[in-house]
């Protein structure tokens, strides 16, 4: 065993702060709290399911894929989402009233089956039409369009809504293309919130589709994340660097620069969430401060403190603010933050009543 001195790089403010911490490392592995690597997803999944089995249960037969204990008896369209393990809260801690309904799990960084995602949709029975809402990538949809297309088979209605909020992947006139990140959160809440006023598919496909156009992210990374099955980070950043615009998984961002103060960072990505959603004076947002998986809590309140002051030398109006760990990257440094411009229709829903074992929200009175 050999101890190895590293820094771990901190978001400051007014100075750089590098805190040093000894960690082990046994021939160039971290050390994880895990058995063995090939059973990390499915040992998640049974430990998930044994703490909170009055809200989540695993589908019939496919261990892979879980849904809402409830969600057999409700008259509502089913919501459907899913993607790879290592990202929690997302994808499956939503999955819960006034959130989703099912959710297909893959293993880590890697899109579920198809058959799984058939699995999840058929448990969920479909009466009344499901809608497919999950994050863009390649493989999600890739997996999510043959599930529909067997469920189809079944006379079973699907219709899909990809998010795409990362504004690092591509610009607002592409704003399909982008990668969904930590942004998903806004639709799984206001979706999941109008599904149970039990309005017909159209109605909800169309109001996940308004919240995906409206939303816009932009992360910053201070560091890699180590795989389980590995060990070893995914990618290499210099100690004192940070990465603009990563992506959830490692993606490029859009540049590598010194470490900045926290006040700097959230200047850089608030200049171009606000250019990217043409905010103007008076408009009205949510907000949401997301760390990456082992950024402290402290560290992500100074960030809102800036989006904070920044948006309100802007006049732009703050509805609500969310700080915390809502789209992770196993123990990746930084954090993103992401902008939901609101109307008076995205405003009620997303004040609604929530619950999963991971998100919850008393609804606000009227």
């Amino acid at each position: 065993m050999q101890k190895l001195l590293i820094n771990l790089k901190k978001l400051s403010v007014g100075q750089f702060i590098l805190s040093h911490t000894f960690i082990t490392q046994e021939v160039g592995f971290l050390k994880k709290i895990i058995n063995n690597p090939m059973n990390f997803v499915s040992e998640t999944l049974e430990g998930i399911i044994l703490a909170h089995g009055d809200q989540l249960q695993f589908v019939k037969e496919d261990r892979n894929g879980l849904v809402r204990a409830d969600a057999r008896t409700s008259d509502k369209v089913a919501i459907v989402t899913g993607g790879g393990s290592g990202h929690l809260p997302v994808f499956l801690g939503y999955v819960g009233k006034g959130l989703a309904d099912g959710v297909a799990v893959g293993n880590v960084f890697t899109s579920p089956s198809a058959d799984t995602i058939y699995n999840v949709a058929k448990e969920l029975n479909g009466e009344n039409g499901l809608l497919f809402l999950y994050g863009n990538y390649f493989g999600d949809g890739m997996n999510f369009d043959v599930a529909a297309e067997m469920l189809e088979e079944d006379d079973i209605y699907v219709e899909s809504v990809r998010v795409s909020d990362d504004v690092a992947s591509a610009p607002r006139s592409d704003w399909k293309k982008r990668r969904g990140v930590a942004g998903i959160f806004f639709a799984y809440k206001i979706t999941g919130a109008f599904s149970e006023t039990s309005q017909p598919l159209k109605e909800v496909k169309r109001i996940a589709e308004k919240t995906a156009e409206n939303l816009a992210t932009m992360g910053v990374a201070l560091s890699s994340c180590t795989l389980p099955a590995s060990g070893e980070p995914n990618f290499q950043i210099g100690e004192n660097e940070m990465e603009i615009g990563m992506g959830i998984h490692g993606e490029p961002g859009i540049f590598r620069a010194p470490l900045r103060t926290a006040n700097e960072i959230t200047t850089e990505i608030l200049d171009r969430l606000m250019a990217d959603l043409s905010l103007h004076k008076d408009d009205e947002v949510a907000v949401l401060v997301n760390g990456s998986g082992s950024t402290p809590l402290e560290e992500l309140y100074i960030v809102a403190r800036e989006v904070h002051h920044y948006l309100e030398k802007q006049t732009i109006g703050i509805y609500k603010t969310y700080v915390g760990e809502y789209a992770t990257s196993l123990d990746m440094a930084g954090c993103s933050i992401t902008l939901l411009k609101l109307d008076d229709e995205l405003k009620l829903y997303l004040d609604a009543e929530a619950d999963s074992p991971f998100f919850k929200q008393i609804g606000r009175s009227k």
